[in-house]
């Protein structure tokens, strides 16, 4: 997938990973209509973040959350 492209099925496709990486229960708080594409290149950060690391702490996870919270609209 090509995430150079600001679209909306790229911000549920990075919502869907992050969601099945960190093993996120509330899937709801993370739908995708709940993001503009203003914030996609912080939402994109987010991503390639939580692709790269291979396992979380309790204080990590509870900051990403925090973060993805923050931009909500």
């Amino acid at each position: 997938m090509n995430l150079d492209t600001q679209s909306r099925e790229n911000i549920e496709f990075m919502l869907d990973s992050i969601k099945d990486k960190l093993q996120i229960v509330n899937a709801s708080a993370l739908n995708s209509k709940n993001f503009d594409t203003e914030q996609y290149d912080d939402l994109r950060d987010i991503y390639e973040h939580v692709k790269k690391q291979s396992s979380f702490s309790v204080s990590e996870l509870d900051a990403i959350v925090t973060e993805l919270g923050q931009l909500r609209k």
